[in-house]
């Protein structure tokens, strides 16, 4: 069953989505060669923590830590360690869940570490815009194919695949609810959007062909090619003024570090005076600029 929160629900849904990307930006300001995932990992469980809040991801399943880190063909679900250590020219995505007062807030980003090449830029840079197109589909009316097609269309103009094992999600006061939210298909199928509606909308892009295996830990996915892998997700509410970005990072990160934060963009949508409340909007449907759900 789809569940459409209130606005109440959608204003308890948007603080833990504010520690979600708090945490996530004092993640990011730490990557670099060197460090360790694990070193990362328990960062995030202490900021977690002291908001009062509960990592959603350590123990969903026997999952065995507060944050996925998956590195260069590692698509979703890579299990931090201190054995893994970041290297310069790698790239790292990072997936932070946690739970606040009784509701969900799920968003992930990939990073360089240092320089990376060309290639796997353009990959980084694709997969998040193809995130940002995507959630400019998230209104009422819409389908979640729309979403869907949104994210494929546009990797693929590029050369790139979407990973088709693992999809997208609703969220609320479960980290996993109905509906699955594919990053490709046709548009105009599947449920059709309505307010209230909660979606985790996380594109995972492969460089190279779609297919992916995991590995004997039971949670690694990796590109069976051995092509590098980029994640991108923040949660969306569908609202009568647009998509609501619940899981807004401040400062703003991006996989291209000196880009400015979209939302400031000439055409893009304005905070409205409700805690500065980031709409998706025009400039984000042009790409100006975040755990994977196994599907069923």
């Amino acid at each position: 069953m789809i569940v459409c929160r209130s606005s109440a629900e959608l204003e308890r849904m948007r603080d833990a989505g504010r520690l979600v990307g708090d945490v996530l930006a004092e993640l990011a300001a730490r990557v670099a060669p060197g460090v360790t995932t694990a070193e990362l990992d328990a960062l995030a469980e202490k900021r977690i923590a002291r908001a009062g809040a509960t990592p959603a991801l350590k123990g969903y399943h026997g999952y065995p830590a507060t944050i996925c880190a998956s590195i260069n063909d590692e698509v979703i679900h890579g299990i931090p360690s201190g054995r893994r250590m970041l290297n310069e020219g790698d790239i790292v995505s990072i997936d932070v869940g946690a739970s606040l007062a009784g509701y969900f807030g799920d968003s992930a980003i990939t990073l360089p570490v240092g320089q990376v090449s060309e290639q796997t830029a353009t990959l980084l840079r694709v997969t998040e815009e193809s995130l940002y197109k995507a959630i400019e589909c998230a209104r009422p009316g819409g389908r979640v194919s729309d979403i869907s097609h949104a994210v494929q269309q546009h990797v693929e103009a590029f050369g790139f695949s979407v990973v088709r094992e693992f999809v997208g999600h609703g969220i609320g006061q479960k980290m996993h609810e109905e509906p699955q939210v594919p990053n490709y298909g046709e548009p105009g199928r599947g449920p059709r959007l309505a307010e209230g509606m909660v979606l985790a909308i996380e594109p995972m892009v492969n460089a190279g062909k779609p297919a992916v295996r995991v590995l004997a830990d039971g949670w690694t996915a990796v590109t069976r090619d051995g092509s590098v892998s980029a994640h991108f997700e923040h949660t969306v509410a569908v609202t009568a003024d647009g998509p609501w970005i619940l899981t807004t990072r401040t400062p703003a990160v991006h996989a291209r570090r000196e880009d400015a934060d979209p939302s400031t963009r000439s055409g893009s949508s304005r905070a409205s005076s409700r805690d500065e409340r980031e709409r998706a909007g025009a400039a984000l449907s042009q790409g100006r600029v975040g755990v994977g759900h196994h599907e069923q």
